[in-house]
This record gives structure tokens, C-alpha cells and sequence, in this order.
């Protein structure tokens, strides 16, 4: 079972991620990381499934930043 936007939000925003205010446009939401090359871009309402894609960028993200 998908995991929801807001469990995503939740784990990046938990590993030390930050939103870039205004950065997003309608529902699309762009985080930074100090340690973290980019930002990581997510899309969609916070009570939407998450695309498999979605998890796995996180997922990755999550564990570049905590190199």
C-alpha cells in the first residue's frame, strides 16, 4: 500500500529537509538539504497516495543526505 504525501513530507522534513518558501507552484513543494545536491520536488495534495517514484526519489534523497 502507497504511503500518503504527507508520510513523505514527514520523513524528509524528519531527516532535516527544509521547503523552499514560494519555490512551488499550485501543489508542488521544493525541499533542500545542506548535505543534499538539488532539491527534491514533490507534487500532489498532502492526503494523496504517493507515486512509487515519489517514495523511491525520497527514499534516495533521504539516504544521500545522510552520507
Amino acid at each position: 500500500m502507497p504511503q500518503k504525501l504527507r508520510d513523505l513530507l514527514k520523513s524528509l522534513e524528519d531527516a532535516g529537509f527544509k521547503e523552499i518558501p514560494g519555490a512551488g507552484k499550485g501543489s508542488h513543494r521544493k525541499l533542500v538539504h545542506t548535505k543534499f545536491t538539488g532539491a527534491v520536488t514533490v507534487s500532489g495534495k498532502p492526503g494523496d497516495d504517493a507515486k512509487q517514484y515519489q517514495e523511491k526519489q525520497v527514499a534516495q534523497a533521504i539516504d544521500e543526505a545522510q552520507k
